[in-house]
């Protein structure tokens, strides 16, 4: 296990469902209209490779849309060797790592609970983080774990969903952020947005386009939820986009 725990002092809100404190501070007043945001989100990017969504989000968090709403109080990975890693330390993050070791799933997530409960984090995001989390980690966190998957969660779960989209020659695949219960990618959905894959001919050509609306839609979902303009109950929804020829140069 490696980490650097310098976390701040700020005490996280309890996880109410409604009328509450925790309400307040996530953006949601008691009539459900906006509310002034006390303070910022703490959160915890958790990652396994790469990590091309957590720079997105680290982006926005450090100079974007989400710059007054949240901070990054971890990166954590449970790969001690992943790329992502090193990538948030040069961007200023603090990182944190526990590798499994062989260990039961639910042994593993207690560990990581013990671990992330030194940063006082009121959500985790997901991002690239391939673990299936087990129960003792989804209830620590009940209603605060959020996930983006390059999918619509109703038509497919799991792994290789850009590889579905092509070889099922999809017109229009779907970008989903929702939150982690305790099934595979069933949880309840906050946002999504459709990527155009016409006229993408290659693997690799789904994957940049998908990719490219990933890294969009992540941190302006946060924005949304963290300003009490989504929820479950009311996801937000995209309408199409013609294909962006942006060229992406970081995976995911």
């Amino acid at each position: 296990m490696s980490h650097s725990p310098s976390p701040s002092e700020n005490q996280p809100p309890s996880f109410l469902p409604e009328g509450t404190r925790a309400e307040q501070v996530r953006g949601l007043g008691r009539e459900g209209e906006p509310a002034t945001i006390n303070r910022k989100q703490r959160l915890a990017i958790m990652l396994s490779g790469r990590g091309s969504n957590m720079v997105a989000l680290v982006d926005a968090i450090q100079m974007g849309a989400l710059r007054e709403l949240a901070e990054v109080a971890v990166v954590f990975s449970n790969n001690p060797d992943a790329p992502g890693l090193a990538t948030a330390a040069a961007l200023g993050c603090q990182t944190a790592n526990l590798a499994p070791a062989g260990r039961k799933r639910a042994d593993y997530d207690a560990a990581v609970v013990q671990l992330l409960r030194e940063y006082e984090l009121d959500y985790l995001v997901l991002a690239g983080y391939m673990r299936i989390l087990s129960p003792v980690l989804v209830r620590a966190y009940a209603g605060r774990i959020l996930n983006i998957h390059p999918a619509d969660t109703h038509l497919h779960q799991g792994l290789h969903a850009y590889e579905w989209a092509f070889e099922n020659k999809l017109p229009e695949t779907k970008i989903t952020v929702h939150l982690v219960n305790e099934g595979l990618d069933t949880g309840p959905v906050l946002a999504q947005r459709p990527v155009d894959l016409r006229g993408a001919n290659t693997l690799s050509e789904v994957e940049r386009r998908g990719l490219l609306v990933e890294h969009e839609l992540y941190a302006d979902t946060l924005v949304r939820l963290f300003r009490g303009q989504i929820s479950p109950s009311t996801p937000a929804s995209y309408p199409a986009a013609p294909p962006d020829n942006r060229q992406l140069t970081t995976e995911n």
